[in-house]
């Protein structure tokens, strides 16, 4: 089967990878608002509401884990249908739920439904070639940021509108329509890269096994890792601390969301004219300033808004320069196992930026000095990673 594709086909390909990358954020972000709704709904309280985001990224994490490399088994098209069928029942079964155990049970198998997502990177790397990946990664990346700088502030609004049940609607919708899309667009039914491949996880202990990978995944880790460790502790800064309204709180995530965009922009500027490595590089050291930016306006000035979010930009627009061209470097060294290396980069990542939030987080009463402290160690961490990357160059 040969994976080429049109010019007429390619900004279909790329709308729809967009609308992949919206899903893969979307359930999990949109639902917060809602979390009292939900627990008045189902007469419990909003704690055990809260499961259902732990829950969630629990089926995600392990489904992925699965679904790259039996990609690379049996084939990326009905792999991919299937998960999409997967995640509309589940979301279906929320909204039919009678009571908070239901509701978890199908929220979890949404989650698993949705890991089938991971897919679009592995997609990238069998639809498109070269230059094009990286510069796709960069939007994917930047459109990312965005998502989820804005799925709180949609949630508000339908939940205000119509109620907690709006949400699911609206992801029930764009799935669907995703489905549709996948079936008209990989024609042809993208059978195996490796279908030769015995056992799930000695795929993964294939890629884990080349240090240029393991490198650039780790570095791609580290970004989103500062990326991810400042959206869970944001609302314990902004509204705990500062006593920031939600409205105001939602207007800050979404200057977030304008420095993925600036930082997107920059990054199609500089892959124009650096080497990836070079490149890599500079996202990194303004990830390290934006670590000495927040310690020191926090020490000159306390905490307030600017003090937390000047910095906070800085850093977004770095992890936005790096973590694309990270991502593709990694995915680069095994075309043929496209999916087991997109599921083993997606989960160092969730590994990394769960347990590194949930480091930050303990800190209660030092938040941003936390966060400050962990993007200079980590990003001078990453610029040794990548120092030695570029010093040891991969031979095919």
């Amino acid at each position: 089967m040969s994976k080429a594709i049109t010019q007429a086909e390619k900004p279909l390909l790329v709308f729809w990878l967009m609308t992949m990358t919206l899903l893969g954020v979307f359930p999990l972000d949109v639902v917060l608002p809602s979390f009292p709704a939900l627990a008045e709904h189902f007469h419990t309280s909003t704690t055990h509401i809260a499961r259902s985001v732990s829950l969630f990224a629990i089926g995600f994490s392990c489904s992925m884990l699965l679904i790259g490399p039996l990609s690379d088994r049996i084939g990326r098209k009905k792999l991919l249908l299937a998960s999409m069928v997967v995640a509309i029942l589940g979301a279906v079964g929320c909204l039919a739920a009678r009571n908070t155990p239901q509701f978890l049970f199908f929220r979890v198998i949404q989650a698993i439904g949705c890991g089938g997502f991971i897919l679009s990177q592995a997609l990238v790397q069998d639809l498109f070639f070269g230059r094009e990946q990286e510069r796709l990664r960069i939007a994917m990346a930047t459109a990312g940021g965005i998502f989820i700088s804005i799925s709180p502030v949609l949630g508000a609004w339908l939940q205000l509108h119509w109620g907690w049940k709006a949400s699911f609607y609206a992801f029930i919708a764009l799935c669907a329509a995703t489905w549709i899309m996948a079936h008209r667009l990989l024609h042809g039914g993208f059978p195996p890269t490796a279908p030769g491949e015995r056992g799930i996880f000695r795929a993964y202990a294939k890629v884990f096994a080349n240090r240029h990978f393991a490198s650039y995944a780790t570095i791609s880790a580290i970004t989103f890792a500062c990326h991810f460790s400042f959206i869970v502790v944001s609302p314990l800064i902004f509204m705990d601390q500062l006593k920031l309204s939600p409205h105001e709180y939602s207007l800050t995530l979404l200057l977030y969301g304008a420095a993925y965009v600036v930082g997107g922009l920059c990054a199609g500027v500089l892959h124009k004219r650096l080497a990836a490595a070079t490149q890599m590089a500079v996202g990194l050291i303004l990830i390290a300033i934006s670590g000495v930016v927040i310690l020191l306006l926090a020490y000159l000035f306390g905490l307030s808004t600017p003090t937390v979010l000047v910095p906070m930009l800085l850093c977004t627009a770095g992890t936005t320069i790096t973590r694309p061209m990270s991502n593709s470097k990694a995915m680069s060294l095994f075309p043929d196992n496209a999916g087991a290396a997109a599921s083993a980069v997606a989960a160092v990542l969730f590994i990394a930026g769960g347990c590194i939030s949930a480091f930050i987080s303990t800190f209660t009463h030092q938040l941003s000095t936390s966060l400050g402290l962990c993007f200079l160690i980590l990003s001078l961490a990453a610029l040794a990673l990548n120092s030695w990357a570029r010093r040891h160059p991969h031979v095919l």
